[in-house]
């Protein structure tokens, strides 16, 4: 994030459970059914009612000795004169008066108040979203991914979770990170988290068709964001390459490597979980080749051992002649302790 003093705990939008004009419906027709009650039980008991002007209850001076003592209007012209019709006023009227100024008074809220809060509180947030990462989905896989990020040491205020589970988003907001109830394959969802300015985006929607239609989406607004996704189904692994994704990851096969490991040592399973967590003893880390370190060899370098070098977007192993000589602009795979790994930060602006 280009701004540090932007706080994890904000929200960047909650999506409503009803449309709006859901919501206004059953909130009014709730405040009518009162005022409806309230009408019947003054028509009722009309006969304890005295209309100073012509001494004549009819429905309409009902309907409007009603709406006038709800709202605490009051003019007088009509007032309840026996003792019923103020016991009525008293017990009955009086707490629909007040729920009724409540619903009112809460609607205003909800839907001015509150949502312009929210609106500028979105906007504030977006206007320092850049170098952030985006994660779509927060089942298993999806905040796991978040937990070791920020065991790794990345800000939480640097990810931003999108979820339509509200279970879902409390925990990551718990954790610290920004939320967003909102649809993942809809493009307007996208722009207002400033895809195309995040550093990468982790994709785990709990369905492969789903998780594809994000990566697309996202590849459509988005076309040099890293993508990481996790598919379930091999058959689906070559579809999310073409979506556009760079990483996809298959947790059904992760574990079958871990469990084939165990068979050919005993040690080789665990050695893999270290590489693969911050918890760990060693750490398996990505990085740019350092000024210093051009022209040196992959197996010279200090910080661990290197393992192996992305060359103009081609892997070449320790063994292979291109290790021989590191070259400007080359990323390098190096394992190192894990108390000395470097911290995962986020790219500023």
């Amino acid at each position: 994030m280009a701004d540090s003093e932007i706080k994890p705990r904000a929200l960047l939008k909650r999506a409503a459970r009803l449309p709006v004009w859901a919501d206004v419906t059953l909130r009014l027709g709730l405040a009518f059914v009162l005022i409806g009650f309230v009408i019947l039980v003054h028509w009722l008991d009309r006969a304890g009612l005295k209309d100073n002007v012509d001494n004549h209850i009819s429905f309409l001076d009902v309907v409007y000795f009603t709406m006038i003592s709800v709202t605490t209007t009051g003019f007088g012209d009509i007032a309840p004169v026996s003792d019923r019709s103020r016991l009525i006023e008293s017990v009955l009227v009086t707490p629909v008066r007040v729920a009724v100024i409540f619903i009112f008074v809460g609607t205003a809220y909800s839907f001015v108040i509150k949502r312009t809060w929210e609106k500028w509180q979105m906007s504030r947030i977006q206007q320092r979203l850049t170098g952030h990462i985006v994660v779509l989905g927060f089942g298993t896989s999806g905040s796991e991914a978040v937990r070791e990020l920020v065991a790794r040491g990345t800000d939480p205020s640097c990810i931003v979770v999108i979820d339509q589970s509200e279970e879902s988003l409390a925990r990551a907001e718990a954790m610290g990170c920004n939320v967003l109830n909102a649809d993942a394959t809809r493009d307007e969802t996208l722009k207002d988290v400033h895809i195309d300015r995040a550093c990468s985006a982790i994709v785990s929607a709990g369905r492969d068709d789903t998780s594809i239609l994000i990566v697309l989406t996202i590849r459509h607004l988005a076309p040099d964001v890293p993508i990481s996704v996790v598919i379930r189904a091999s058959d689906n692994e070559l579809l999310a390459r073409q979506a556009g994704a760079n990483t996809v990851i298959n947790p059904v096969s992760f574990a079958g490597l871990l469990l084939a490991g165990s068979c050919s040592g005993p040690h080789i399973s665990s050695y893999l979980a270290d590489l693969a967590s911050s918890s760990g003893r060693v750490v398996l880390i990505e990085r740019p080749v350092r000024t210093e370190e051009i022209g040196v060899p992959l197996k010279d370098i200090k910080d661990g051992v290197g393992v192996r070098i992305y060359r103009d977007g081609k892997p070449y192993g320790f063994w292979d002649d291109e290790s021989a000589s590191l070259r400007a602009g080359d990323l390098i795979v190096v394992i190192t302790q894990g108390d000395g790994r470097p911290p995962v930060t986020m790219a500023s602006d």
